[in-house]
């Protein structure tokens, strides 16, 4: 397709917007690296939380969902829909811990809860690994599919789109990036996340007016399903069929030890850029943002809502008329942008393109800011220049950025695919998440626990995919068969079993921190006593905190008005009013529950 000067003056409108609020706020973020990276912790709980959903909302994000429903149906969102557990942890267990900290990065944790070199190991191990190899592995598939998305939209060949991303989209990112710091990313991702959500709801109104409307859509889909045969699975199932045994090897089908590995497993063991265990990244990045510590869990709280039960339904519906116009797809990600190009008016393709880069951009933005606090604020600033002014650091962040920038486009054109970035990470942090949830609640995680799950999952993740070991041992390539899904499951079940073993017996047969460094800890936090028994006692603190069933009986009740919002939306979408209904009801009285469960306002505690 070819851009109209309309196209071009939308396009340009979108980048001059962005470039505006970077630089509006670069006075404002050039006094400290406080508020360079965390906004001198001055922020409401509606932008950080929208800032937080507009992050995780990339680029790569409708077209994978499109893949998984086109080859699973609707309940092969579970890959993702099973990190809610891990998000409410967030809300009301570490949410309003993380805030009392005053820490800038979660990898300084390391430090304040740790002791001696082995502290200043992790946290400057993480501080690369994390904001290096991780952040660019990440801002690598983001880049991916936004090759695709340009690719698709304009005709052009994937070299080309390369170039465009790699050359313009992401060292623009970078500049406005660099001067704005956190209030510009937080501003720009409160705009750019409006404009595309404006998007993908016109995407599938169009895609499903496209088929002959809903009821004509899913009539189409029941006939191909029909014509599948015997083993087809409904594909608009929220929950995945049961009856086709552990593989599930037929039509849009989620295996079901795929599906008890994310929703038994996968949540709490995992780690993963936005749904770590126990709050971490960037989502630790804007709670520390928040004013006090109530802003900082309602942010958390919007962000579950809004990012698993609001959001997902456009591209939902997307993907299945894309199922009905354009069977047999060889890349089944690709169905989004031939129903978003080829069946929205031409005139809209400018917005379209800019609500991509909306996409594209709110995360890049926000994954150069977040890794360049690693390496400036735990890296360099810890390890190599300890007494500059806080207007050289300002600047070496600033410096980070731009390499960032260097870093990521070169991991964009290794990388085959956005689904291989996607079951790199989460094969790497398989079985790290329990202590990532124990180290806030059990003294006796110290920091050799932290050190061993993170090699444990690198060794045995590298040793399970080596296939010149397993031809050496059995004479098979890999130690695992099936289909991808079922090989995932297997093989990240593995590594959570290894992983979750060496970090226990580690952390039982090495000491304990010091007693000071764990009081220390205690004072500023003030973690539930019932962990902490021997600290608390040796801290002196008379005042202590027995938040812990309240917190977790909170967490169910999230958990329950979340998913029944989410399948509550579904139904509607898919004209099933009575159980449409009875899940509103049931979302509806939780939500009131949760509001009686919240802390009275003189229970805050000061920030």
């Amino acid at each position: 397709m070819s851009l109209t000067s309309l196209d071009w003056a939308a396009i340009a409108g979108y980048l001059l917007i962005t470039l505006v609020l970077g630089l509006y706020f670069r006075r404002k973020s050039a006094q400290s690296t406080a508020d360079y990276f965390v906004s001198g912790r001055q922020v409401s709980w509606w932008l950080a939380g929208t800032s937080m959903v507009a992050t995780t909302f990339a680029a790569d994000t409708p077209l994978a969902v499109s893949g998984l429903v086109y080859t699973q149906g609707v309940a092969g969102n579970w890959l993702w829909w099973s990190f809610l557990p891990s998000g409410m942890m967030t809300v009301f267990l570490f949410a309003r811990l993380w805030r009392r900290s005053g820490l800038i990065t979660d990898v300084q944790f390391a430090e304040m809860r740790y002791h001696g070199k082995p502290a200043a190991f992790l946290r400057g191990f993480r501080a690369v690994y994390l904001g290096l190899l991780m952040n660019c592995l990440i801002l690598g598939w983001v880049t991916k599919a936004m090759v695709n998305i340009i690719s698709t939209s304009l005709g052009i060949s994937d070299a080309r789109a390369l170039a465009v991303c790699v050359f313009f989209l992401m060292p623009f990112t970078g500049v406005y990036v660099s001067l704005g710091g956190l209030w510009g990313v937080l501003w720009t991702d409160l705009f750019q996340f409006v404009l595309k959500m404006a998007i993908v709801i016109a995407v599938a109104w169009y895609g499903v007016h496209a088929v002959g409307g809903m009821p004509q859509l899913l009539e189409k889909l029941a006939a191909k399903r029909s014509l599948a045969g015997p083993n087809a699975s409904d594909i608009t199932a929220l929950l995945p069929d049961v009856s086709r045994g552990l593989t599930g090897e037929a039509l849009w089908t989620l295996p079901v030890i795929t599906f008890v590995v994310h929703l038994a497993v996968q949540w709490w063991a995992f780690w993963y850029p936005g749904a770590e265990p126990g709050g971490g990244g960037y989502i630790a990045q804007r709670i520390f943002s928040a004013r006090d510590e109530r802003h900082g869990l309602l942010s958390v709280l919007w962000f579950n809502l809004a990012h698993y039960a609001l959001r997902p339904w456009p591209w939902i519906l997307t993907a299945l008329a894309a199922v009905v116009l354009y069977p047999g797809l060889a890349q089944p990600e690709r169905g989004y942008m031939l129903v978003a190009t080829q069946h929205t008016p031409h005139a809209l393709l400018g917005i379209l393109l800019a609500g991509f880069m909306a996409a594209f951009m709110s995360t890049v933005a926000t994954q150069l800011n977040w890794g360049s606090s690693y390496l400036v604020e735990d890296f360099y600033r810890r390890f190599v220049k300890k007494d500059a002014s806080e207007a050289h650091y300002v600047n070496a962040s600033r410096l980070a950025t731009i390499f960032l920038v260097v870093a990521a486009a070169w991991m964009s054109m290794q990388l085959q695919s956005v689904s291989e970035g996607w079951k790199i990470v989460l094969e790497l942090g398989a079985g790290t998440g329990g202590v990532y949830l124990l180290r806030w609640y059990w003294w006796r995680v110290n920091a050799w626990s932290e050190i061993s799950a993170m090699a444990a999952a690198l060794v045995t993740t590298l040793a399970l995919h080596s296939h010149s070991l397993w031809m050496s041992i059995g004479g098979r390539p890999v130690p695992f068969e099936g289909s991808d899904p079922v090989v995932f499951a297997k093989t990240t079940l593995c590594t959570t079993g290894v992983t979750t073993l060496v970090w226990l017996c580690v952390t039982l047969l090495t000491r304990a921190e010091p007693e000071q460094t764990l009081v220390d800890f205690y004072r500023k936090v003030r973690p539930d006593v019932r962990g902490w028994g021997p600290v608390a006692q040796a801290s002196g603190v008379e005042e202590t905190t027995r938040d812990l069933g309240t917190n977790l009986l909170s967490w169910l009740i999230g958990c329950v008005f979340v998913y029944t919002a989410l399948f509550s939306i579904g139904q509607f979408c898919f004209g099933r009013m009575a159980p449409g209904l009875f899940l509103g009801l049931v979302c509806a009285t939780s939500g009131v529950a949760l509001y009686r469960l919240m802390p009275k306002p003189t229970e805050w505690r000061a920030s």
